[in-house]
Order: C-alpha cells, then sequence, then structure tokens
C-alpha cells in the first residue's frame, strides 16, 4: 500500500481522518458513492472540502493511487469529484488509480478553488 507522504492525516481539530496507518489484512474497503444529502453537518462539509483541497494541492488533475487515503472520506466524493482513472478499475484494490474532476469538484467546493485561474 502506497504511503502519500505529505498528505494530511485528518482535519486539524477534529477527528475526521484523511488517510489510514496500515492496510487491512483482508483488502481494501471498497470505494462507493455515497450519497451527499442537503441536511449534512457543517463539519462533515468542511471535512470534504479539506480533503478534496489537499487532493488537489497533491496530486492536481493527474491520475495518482488511492494507496492509504481512507475509503470513508474517499467515498463521499467517489463517482462526482472523484472518478476512477483506469478501466476496468477495482473498487478493493490499495493501487486503484483515481483522478479528480476538477469541474465537478469547481461546482460543488468552488471556495477550495478561489483565488486560482479558471
Amino acid at each position: 500500500m502506497l504511503k502519500h507522504r505529505g498528505f494530511p492525516g485528518r482535519l486539524p481539530g477534529t477527528d475526521f481522518q484523511f488517510t489510514i496507518r496500515r492496510a487491512n489484512a483482508k483488502g481494501a474497503t471498497p470505494l462507493v458513492a455515497r450519497p451527499r444529502y442537503r441536511d449534512r453537518r457543517p463539519a462533515d462539509k468542511r471535512a470534504d472540502a479539506a480533503f478534496l483541497r489537499a487532493i488537489w494541492d497533491c496530486f492536481g488533475e493527474a491520475p495518482f493511487e488511492r494507496g492509504n487515503l481512507d475509503a470513508g472520506r474517499l467515498s463521499w466524493l467517489f463517482g462526482r469529484e472523484i472518478k476512477p482513472a483506469d478501466d476496468p478499475f477495482d473498487p478493493e484494490s490499495y493501487e486503484a488509480r483515481l483522478v479528480l474532476d476538477v469541474a465537478a469538484a469547481r461546482a460543488s467546493f468552488p471556495e477550495i478553488f478561489e483565488g486560482e485561474g479558471e
């Protein structure tokens, strides 16, 4: 399992996890597209925005390996802002490659792109 050095481990001051410490012996937790409802807590929305910002800062538009990124946090964005980079895609693999859909991310989280050129 690739460990993304320099990627934040969690949202500062909270228990919202962004990375995992070690691979699960049974295999990676599958990525699934979780529905995001309008009534989500503000703290959850901040965690999504901070995680997406970290993805943007670390990888930009380039495909990246899932590695030690938290499956739960990825699943809140999977299928919308974060998409499979390869076909076929294995949602249960630590080596699965993902890519940021910048247009979808800008539409959903415009605050993380403020001040950057369009």
